[in-house]
């Protein structure tokens, strides 16, 4: 049986990633001053971050039914079954959406990831892993929604501006943010984004801080893979941060990736996170 995973744009994950696993993309689409852009198609992170700098008006909107029906008919041209991640249903309409489009398809399977960008993608990947061992789609989706508990998902973010338009966080705290010079920390938990640390100084300073807290507790880690995703950033931001998780000896694979439009939309330039599973819950 060919069994095929799919996921919504927001999963992040590379284009030789997508190649490599068979992964099945559905774009989100992005909306400035009115006009409809697709994630990852017509439209790029700096094309965002332009014309929010320019004033305009961007946000992002889910795939709705009609391209979910439409997507998941195409994908099955070439598959007995799809198992399809969602990002989290707290932060999008499109696992709703993407649950009433396959509610008459008896060979397509949701999952509502609980997570965003290469948190996400792990889970992708940890399904397209199984389909390739012959596991039935169903059983695929079933494991993979218990497993959502176990990614370990966050991300640090150079503005709150980002945030706080997408009304994720308060005006209050984007002026403190800004006069203390705060490099605050995001934690992707119960399928919602909530606060961590707050770091300060310069970039190899609060990335050192930052990565040592994320992998302080490594007894309970699964060291299969780990992503370093991140908006486009300043030079060396990156490499510093992928040679800091390599120092560990941890890993088996370090993998990069780049944020796509709609997590650069709320997230903003210079964002960088470190996504990995764990073996259990803390």
């Amino acid at each position: 049986m060919n069994i095929r995973m799919t996921a919504d744009s927001t999963c992040d994950l590379s284009p030789d990633l997508l190649r490599k696993y068979k992964v099945g993309i559905v774009p989100l689409s992005v909306i400035i001053d009115g006009q409809v852009f697709h994630d990852g198609v017509d439209v790029t992170p700096r094309d965002i971050f332009r014309a929010s700098d320019a004033g305009k008006a961007v946000r992002t909107a889910a795939v709705n039914t009609y391209e979910y029906k439409e997507f998941f008919n195409e994908q099955l041209k070439n598959a007995d079954q799809l198992v399809h991640v969602c990002i989290s249903s707290e932060f999008s309409t499109c696992y709703a959406d993407a649950c009433e489009a396959s509610k008459d398809m008896d060979n397509v399977f949701v999952v509502d990831s609980r997570n965003l960008s290469t948190g996400s993608g792990l889970l992708v990947l940890e399904g397209a892993e199984m389909a390739e061992q012959g596991v039935d789609g169903a059983e695929i989706a079933r494991i993979l929604r218990e497993r959502t508990a176990l990614v370990d998902a966050s991300f640090t973010v150079r503005t709150v501006d980002y945030l706080r338009r997408g009304g994720r966080c308060s005006g209050m705290e984007a002026l403190g943010a800004k006069l203390l010079h705060i490099r605050p920390s995001i934690i992707v938990t119960d399928g919602k984004m909530h606060p961590g640390e707050k770091y300060r100084g310069r970039v190899e300073h609060y990335l050192k801080h930052y990565i040592e807290d994320r992998l302080a507790d490594d007894s309970s880690i699964d060291f299969k893979r780990v992503f370093v995703t991140h908006s486009p950033s300043e030079e060396g931001m990156v490499s510093y941060a992928i040679e800091k998780i390599k120092s560990y000896g941890l890993f088996r694979e370090v993998l990069e990736t780049t944020a796509g439009c709609t997590i650069c939309c709320h997230c903003g330039p210079d964002t960088l996170g470190i996504l990995f599973m764990r073996k259990n819950k803390e």
